[in-house]
């Protein structure tokens, strides 16, 4: 079984420190705001905020990390889909940002890359984290936009999971190793994704 292990570089107090990225590829570390495509390729209202990542970070109820946990790894995918059309889930979710544009914290549950693949890499074993707590760190479907905007609340929104509507709130579904989370607005998506392939080492 592949088990390949890259760094990520995280600015923390001044020190550059290595976290594992497990198995993702080079292009997942962390990239600074300017650059990041999740900025470019997001329709208006999906965009990731980095400036604000820390304090979305602590509303999801996480703590603010210097390095990937080890007690605690795997991953589920997120699919989006607004009247069936997919929403590119940004990369970095769940990482902090200093002013110079640096990552210098992650979570414990976060993105690496526009995959839509959720790591959950936690230093304490046995918690739970959830599709609300994603949201969060991302900052969509929060109940802060009053346009009526898709983004802006859980209103008319539905959660499948390896192909199975759930009967919970959105915000409550929990995510376990390897499973296809769909977040659908509007129609039911056809046909609608029930299992994701992982890469090897995932």
């Amino acid at each position: 079984m592949l088990n390949q292990r890259l760094a990520v570089a995280l600015t923390v107090s001044g020190l550059l420190i290595g976290v594992t990225a497990c198995g993702a590829p080079a292009s997942s570390a962390p990239s600074s705001p300017a650059t990041s495509d999740s900025a470019t390729t997001a329709p208006a209202g999906w965009e990731l905020d980095p400036a604000a990542g820390a304090q979305r970070i602590k509303a999801a109820g996480l703590d603010i990390l210097s390095a990937e946990g080890t007690a605690e790894h795997y991953h589920a995918h997120l699919d989006v889909l607004v009247d069936g059309k997919p929403v590119t889930v940004p990369a970095d979710i769940g990482f902090s940002f200093g002013a110079d544009g640096q990552a210098n914290g992650i979570s414990a549950l976060h993105t690496h890359d526009t995959s839509g693949i959720i790591h959950i890499e936690a230093p304490t074993a046995g918690l739970k984290y959830t599709l609300g707590q994603v949201l969060s760190e991302w900052g969509v479907l929060d109940g802060k936009d009053a346009t009526g905007a898709p983004h802006g609340g859980t209103v008319g929104w539905t959660a499948y999971v390896n192909g199975s509507k759930q009967a919970v709130p959105v915000a409550d579904v929990v995510l376990k190793a390897h499973d296809e989370v769909v977040l659908s607005y509007g129609a039911v998506p056809s046909p609608l994704p029930s299992s994701y392939a992982f890469p090897a080492g995932l």
